[in-house]
């Protein structure tokens, strides 16, 4: 986690006009805040949520040199990514989120090996930038109503979408070259 948090950085802080991208951001996230189809309660739990399950799976023996977890939050439901070394790890860091108060559910997508490298990391930055500048100019996705990982070139798309939405999200998401595979992770809402 930390070796992605580093890469992120250095990639962020390579761009021209940081300024310009905090500023951004911060009218981004207010913007995201009032268009979610989750409570402002909600969203503010499933933050809460998020670093409790972070807590969690840190306080595993041994997972900090054997696993590279990313911890993901929406409407209550845990979506668990990276690598880890073993198994049983892969089993104890389920074990540990599902024990957290307010976690409805886990997906584990948790794989078998060794963290990936940052060639990798830096590429699912560039592919999650590239499938957000094609959901932004489409009009049968809703961007600021999901949440989307990438992880090792697989997309993980969370929110509370419409059929329709959903579906469209997902056909713009496996179209997008370079994409390896597309996980729904995702409630179906009217």
């Amino acid at each position: 986690m930390i070796k992605k948090l580093i890469t992120v950085g250095l990639v962020l802080s390579s761009l021209s006009g940081c300024v310009s991208v905090v500023a951004v951001g911060a009218a981004g996230t207010a913007a995201v805040s009032t268009s979610d189809r989750r409570s402002l309660g909600t969203q503010i739990d499933d933050k809460t949520t998020t670093a409790r399950v972070s807590t969690a799976i840190n306080k595993i023996p041994l997972v900090e040199e054997n696993a590279d977890i990313s911890v993901h939050v929406y409407n209550g439901q845990v979506l668990l990514t990276g690598q880890a070394k073993t198994q049983a790890l892969i089993e104890q860091v389920q074990t540990a989120a599902s024990g957290v108060t307010n976690v409805l559910k886990v997906h584990n997508q948790v794989r078998l090996g060794e963290p990936i490298p940052t060639t990798s990391t830096i590429n699912d930055i560039y592919l999650g930038t590239k499938i957000r500048t094609l959901m932004a100019a489409n009009d049968n996705v809703p961007m600021l109503k999901l949440d989307l990982i990438v992880e090792d070139s697989e997309v993980f798309i969370m929110g509370r979408l419409t059929k329709t939405e959903a579906t469209a999200a997902v056909e713009l998401v496996r179209n997008v070259d370079g994409v390896v595979k597309v996980i729904r992770v995702m409630e179906l809402v009217n």
